[in-house]
């Protein structure tokens, strides 16, 4: 496997996915099997290897691509695929501090040439319909230009994210970049599906908001979110619903017991006292009073 190193501008411009994903930094991605099977296949290709992912946004596009970097990680993957890095790059840095004409078809072009240098990265390109006419001043060329070529011989892989309403209006009417991607999909998930992404991804929020979801809580995520919210996509809606009250209940119940409060109270005490003496040079001391906030803190992690 290549080294991070090999890639500065890359590491400057991008995040490495399947570094998060070893990292254990991506919720556990549930229920999208079948794209992500179908995102491996378009990849494991010899050409024409450049999927595309079409989707309403919410619908968890970037999701797929976190679960295929989780499924490389457990080699769950073809032997293809084994050792690849993935790679988001985010195209507003890019385009960001390029105010003379030529520096961003000098970013790009180093971008092209990091990625052909190293062929085991897969560049992931989340709105990809960004890249038309990004960066193009009179008389310089685009992106999407600039990709055009390496894609067609092959030389970088890329998978691309959009809407399909971006996907009509830029990316199809220009043939020869709608001629180097598969299409691949992707539906909002149904109630059900939807239930059982929360149950799956719920640890995680329990954990961060301190708070306990009941099964009948769940069901409200999904389906006050099913009835009231219809300008947004399961399971995005849900998700939403599921941080936002867990946010609520935390808040509202951010009472301290009595008992905890005089516990810190008497740890914080302690701490003063063996400064105190260090200050003084009483070592012996020092060590008494550390010994007694050893013990506090102990007693406070039982109480809690």
């Amino acid at each position: 496997k290549k080294s991070a190193n090999d890639t500065p501008v890359l590491d400057n411009f991008g995040t490495d996915m399947t570094k998060a994903a070893e990292d254990g930094k991506l919720d556990p991605v549930v229920g999208r099997e079948k794209e992500i099977e179908r995102l491996a296949q378009i990849l494991s290709r010899r050409k024409k290897n450049n999927p595309i992912l079409i989707g309403e946004s919410g619908v968890g596009k970037s999701a797929i691509v976190e679960g295929l970097a989780l499924r490389i990680i457990h080699k769950k993957v073809s032997r293809i695929l084994f050792n690849k890095r993935v790679v988001a790059l985010d195209m507003t840095s890019v385009v960001a501090g390029t105010k003379y004409r030529g520096q961003f078809e000098e970013r790009i072009r180093s971008i092209l040439h990091e990625l052909q240098k190293n062929p085991d990265i897969i560049l992931f390109i989340d709105e990809i319909h960004t890249i038309v006419g990004a960066g193009s001043a009179a008389g310089s060329m685009d992106a999407a230009n600039m990709l055009k070529p390496a894609l067609a011989r092959g030389e970088i892989q890329c998978i691309g994210a959009t809407t399909p309403d971006e996907y009509r209006k830029n990316i199809e009417k220009d043939g020869a970049l709608d001629r180097r991607f598969q299409k691949v999909s992707v539906e909002p998930t149904t109630t059900e599906e939807t239930l059982q992404i929360l149950h799956n991804i719920k640890d995680r929020y329990e954990d961060h908001h301190n708070v306990t979801y009941t099964e009948a809580a769940l069901e409200a995520c999904v389906n006050l979110t099913n009835r009231y919210i219809t300008d947004r996509n399961f399971p995005d809606k849900a998700i939403d619903a599921l941080d936002e009250t867990g946010s609520r209940v935390h808040l509202t119940n951010i009472h301290v017991p009595k008992e905890i409060e005089e516990q810190e109270k008497l740890i914080e005490e302690a701490k003063n006292n063996k400064d105190r003496a260090v200050k003084l040079q009483n070592y012996e001391l020092a060590a008494n009073y550390r010994d007694t906030e050893n013990e506090l803190t102990a007693r406070l992690e039982i109480i809690k």
